[in-house]
């Protein structure tokens, strides 16, 4: 019982320190192997003045000068004997069977377990969990194995400094923490012994957090650069011969990057406002999120991040395209003065310039070095406050860019809107769930005739974009297929011409 209160409550807390501390110089800790890691280990426990034992199943096979001199070479079986409470197994695990001969000098040792899984997904117990069914008499500690042979041989600073921890001993992974913090590092306890698991795969792992947000971003630019090409390229080409090809490497991309910031950003703040809206119709804040909500929610510093890096991608892009012969060659000519154009270009820019530049602030303050010396009011206010000041100007930029002309009929040609009136739609749908959320807020707290009437209107606006949307996906249909059937029809020589000879 007394192990069970003295554990941590919460996965990931910091090792509480357990007097008396480990001093330096006053523990000798054995190292059983006389590999790279264990070299490295070695040498990094002798710099902080902790004495050290190698064990090694033949010694004089161990090069001359490979350890240093304060280092003392031994016989596992020495090893062990001479180490007073810490062994180091920096062993493959196949080779934990091949210790069975000293298992009673290992009795009431501390094993540290520094391996790692081969493979992902392998479905049996891990190297740990191995070990302590192969020396029950000894506890067994998790530690060191996400921390590199490298990292041990330069220090903290050219690396991670925490080391994660698990064990089901209390006092054995205190013991570990003591040393892991003499060392330099910051240990942190990760539970118990069954989460070893977790840890010999991390190191297997690549991104894991990384990988839902990357694909969504780049079936986001697909989709928009596939729009593109299809209605701004492909489809002028084949109905009035226009060639436009050459905006496929800068302009076309320069297009659709903007698009998928714009969708990301509001795939930002989309979960939270869902989120909000559930507990409000659970009438209760201590149910569980669903699945699928709640990975949502740990991925927006992700997808943040990815829409911070396309609208960079995009001001970049921008700042090409008066440099290219394309635009040198067809757009060196005097224009008469617009009034509403200079009007429109200056208002774009700077909405464009001043969102970029939140967006800025916004991925600087999600680093862990800066998130940390900030209160959890001013992260709210820089991540929650000054984001959705970011895409509300982002949406004003774009909604300054189309203008009129979204209103305009060429701007449909083929029946297809442009890509920017896509992108917007998201971005517009957030804002209006947050001034809805913020209209109700104000319905129950103040109870005032303006939040009421503010709620009012915005119940009316939804009926109407929920009428107008359905209306507009049947047109939508109705279009589609008359067009497409008309160009069969059009250009039904070019296929009797050419599907023949593939068929052949």
């Amino acid at each position: 019982m007394s192990d069970e209160m003295s554990s941590p409550l919460l996965l990931g807390a910091e090792v509480p320190d357990d007097p008396p501390a480990m001093a330096r110089g006053q523990q000798t800790v054995a190292i059983l192997g006389s590999g790279d890691f264990s070299r490295s280990l070695a040498v990094r426990l002798v710099a902080c003045g902790v004495s050290v034992v190698v064990g090694s199943r033949c010694v004089k096979r161990i090069a001359p000068g490979l350890f240093p001199d304060a280092v003392e070479l031994s016989s596992q079986e020495g090893a062990v004997v001479k180490a007073q409470r810490l062994v180091v197994l920096a062993l493959f695990p196949e080779h934990y069977p091949s210790l069975l001969g000293i298992r009673a000098a290992l009795a009431g040792k501390v094993l540290v377990d520094v391996s790692n899984a081969m493979e992902l997904g392998s479905g049996v117990s891990s190297n740990a969990e191995q070990l302590a069914e192969l020396f029950p008499e000894s506890v067994v500690v998790k530690g060191f194995n996400v921390i590199s042979a490298w990292t041990l041989q330069t220090g903290t600073q050219d690396g991670s400094r925490q080391v994660l921890l698990c064990s089901d001993s209390v006092e054995g992974k205190s013991e570990v923490a003591q040393l892991a913090r003499l060392m330099g590092f910051h240990p942190v306890d990760s539970g118990d012994l069954r989460q070893s698991r977790v840890l010999e795969t991390m190191p297997l792992r690549l991104f894991p957090s990384w990988r839902g947000p990357l694909l969504a971003t780049f079936l986001l630019f697909l989709f928009f650069y596939a729009y593109g090409f299809l209605r701004d390229l492909l489809l002028p080409y084949l109905a009035h011969g226009r060639d436009g090809f050459h905006r496929l490497a800068l302009a076309l991309p320069n297009e659709s990057l903007p698009n998928v910031a714009l969708v990301a950003l509001a795939l930002v703040y989309l979960p939270g406002l869902l989120a909000a809206w559930l507990q409000l119709w659970r009438g209760t804040k201590y149910q569980r999120f669903p699945r699928w909500l709640d990975g949502w929610l740990l991925r927006r510093k992700q997808l943040g991040l990815l829409g911070f890096l396309c609208a960079a991608l995009h001001a970049v892009y921008s700042l090409c395209l008066p440099l290219r012969t394309a635009t040198l060659s067809v757009y060196c000519v005097e224009e008469p003065w617009d009034e509403s154009g200079v009007w429109r270009s200056d208002l774009y820019l700077s909405c464009g310039v001043l969102a970029l530049g939140i967006l800025s602030l916004l991925a600087i303050t999600s680093l862990p070095t800066v998130g940390n010396v900030l209160t959890w009011r001013e992260f709210t206010f820089v991540q929650s406050g000054l984001g959705y000041t970011a895409l509300t100007l982002s949406v004003t930029h774009t909604l300054v860019f189309g203008w009129d002309f979204a209103f305009s009929p060429q701007a449909y040609e083929f029946y297809m809107p442009p890509s920017y009136v896509l992108a917007v739609a998201a971005p517009c749908a957030v804002l209006l769930l947050l001034s809805e959320r913020w209209c109700l807020a104000h319905t129950q707290n103040a109870n005032t005739l303006y939040a009421h009437y503010i709620y009012s209107v915005h119940v009316i606006l939804y009926i109407y974009i929920y009428i107008y949307i359905y209306i507009y996906i049947y047109i939508y249909i109705y279009i589609y297929i008359y067009i497409y059937t008309s160009m069969y029809i059009s250009y039904k020589h070019v296929f009797d011409e050419f599907v023949p000879m593939y068929i052949i």
